[in-house]
């Protein structure tokens, strides 16, 4: 192993620990492979009593520990050896100023903070267990991986044990990586369990603490009674041009919003209710778009969010000026439009970034937890050889089926979404059963005087029965498309191929609770 950028042997190791276990065998090798050793207080006798010939920090930096020890590794000799860069001329004249030695090795874990709150103890002993230097050693090791390798916990002495008996006493540029995540991933974890303890009183969002903008504080949450804040990047919020504050529940619906026009291509309208669409339409023609969008549901979309992935343009606008609004989401607005959607106060008018990427990742509360998932970012595009029946399906059926599919992905479970020319007919969801959300479909229909002749259908889930494709044939619906997956897939396949339907499997679920 060559002394580079990328593989470094270690030469100088500081050990400052409080859990020992484990740590004898790391130790006997280093010592074995003639590694100088640095280490702190009882660290140092320890490394003594193990037969190795450490030298003290106190040595190294020329003063003793202060504060009862709350001061010992905190000097320029010890973080100048930790973070200075190898290939950085300034930073090799000041070591050799301050005579201090590079380490390549840093071992270093933190008091036992949670422990000592789960123990119950005094306030007084909890606080002396915030650890300071230790975490500065951690950070500063962490920072400068490119130079230096840390092991910032014992569940990971295995792993640099191994890493020694290879016949390697060195490290490479992505091993010095993993250990540095592994370094701020506990880091990350320390902080918010003194979070979590100074915060028993103020209950902010256990995750608050390290985002750089203060919250907003909305009206109120998803009903009067409940308080909220908002944390985020404001970088990645869309501006307000005009309009009342934002509510917790106009937040959902912008999120939701966003999402659902991301999928589209087209010029695309869509009108959203409660996290659902109760109208969407493509059309070449904006103004169409909107009129298609709103014939789907126009008593839902009453105090609705309208969302379109082109310019609101004046003539857009004095349509939309004719229905209650919540909200009008645009990537831009013409100043006449603006002008014209501003005649309501309250009217909430945003401006996103289309290019912008939305989070790839999803967090909800639960259980006093949080669980993390990743979006669902997929959106199938090419469904020719995924038919399952005889009949293939025509041209602007396909299209269709991917305008639907493209709808229930973005509709709550269970979801039935019936659509046609481009056009949302009607959409069932939150249904305890698939059936009755069909059901609930078929009635906003025909209460809308929408024909379903030649319209096609789709469905967040596979169909365990055929009844659904039955009700669909009824109803005058000539394609289908859902995920399959179902061990009865065959009984519906059967229906459709005898009645002259059209099936396609995309293999992809998708739920949205």
């Amino acid at each position: 192993m060559t002394d580079n950028k990328k593989d470094i042997l270690i030469r100088n190791a500081l050990v400052s620990v409080y859990h020992k276990e484990g740590l004898e065998p790391v130790i006997h090798e280093l010592v074995q492979a003639g590694v100088q050793l640095y280490a702190t207080g009882g660290t140092l006798t320890y490394l003594q009593e193990l037969g190795a010939n450490p030298i003290s920090v106190e040595e190294l930096t020329g003063f003793p520990a202060l504060l009862e020890g709350r001061v010992k590794t905190l000097h320029p000799k010890v973080f100048g050896g930790i973070l200075a860069r190898r290939d950085h001329s300034a930073d090799k004249k000041d070591l050799e100023r301050l005579d201090t030695p590079l380490f390549d090795l840093v071992i270093v874990d933190l008091y036992p903070f949670s422990e000592t709150v789960t123990n119950n103890r005094s306030h007084e002993e909890i606080v002396e267990k915030i650890d300071i230097g230790g975490l500065s050693l951690l950070r500063a090791a962490a920072k400068n991986y490119e130079n230096v390798l840390v092991v910032p916990d014992r569940s990971l002495y295995g792993i640099l044990l191994a890493l020694l008996q290879s016949g390697k006493v060195g490290s490479t540029l992505q091993e010095r990586k993993v250990f540095a995540t592994h370094a701020f991933r506990i880091s990350c974890k320390y902080d918010s369990e003194i979070f979590r303890y100074f915060n028993q009183d103020m209950e902010l969002p256990v995750f608050s603490y390290c985002l750089d903008n203060q919250p907003i504080t909305l009206r109120y949450g998803e009903n009067p009674h409940q308080q909220a804040l908002f944390f985020n990047d404001r970088d990645n919020f869309p501006k307000q041009l005009h309009g009342k504050e934002i509510s917790y529940n106009n937040l959902l619906d912008t999120q939701a919003a966003l999402q659902l026009i991301s999928d589209f291509e087209e010029t695309t309208v869509a009108i959203l209710k409660h996290n659902n669409a109760c109208g969407c339409a493509t059309h070449k023609d904006l103004v169409t778009a909107w009129k298609r969008a709103l014939r789907a549901d126009p008593l839902s979309a009453f105090g609705g969010i309208a969302v379109t992935n082109r310019t609101v343009t004046e003539a857009l606008a004095q349509e939309m000026n004719t229905l209650f609004l919540e909200i009008v989401l645009a990537p831009a607005f013409e100043p006449r439009a603006q002008e014209i959607l501003k005649e309501k106060k309250n009217r909430i008018l945003l401006v996103y970034d289309p290019h912008l990427s939305l989070s790839t990742k999803e967090f909800r509360s639960l259980l006093g937890g949080v669980i993390i998932q990743d979006t669902d970012t997929i959106t199938e595009q090419d469904f020719s050889n995924l038919r399952v029946t005889q009949k293939a399906p025509g041209k602007q059926q396909m299209k269709d089926l991917l305008f639907a599919n493209i709808l229930v992905k973005h509709t709550r479970s269970n979801a039935i979404v019936l659509a046609k020319d481009g056009m949302l007919l009607a959409a069932g969801m939150g249904q305890t059963s698939r059936v009755d959300a069909l059901k609930q479909a078929l009635i906003k229909a025909k209460e809308n005087n929408l024909s379903l002749q030649g319209a096609v259908m789709a469905s967040d889930a596979f169909f365990p029965f055929p009844d659904c494709v039955e009700l669909a044939y009824k109803e005058g619906i000539t394609a289908v498309i859902q995920p399959g997956g179902s061990v009865k897939d065959q009984l519906s396949i059967d229906f459709c191929n005898n009645h002259y339907m059209a099936m396609i499997h995309t293999g992809i679920r998708h739920f949205k609770h």
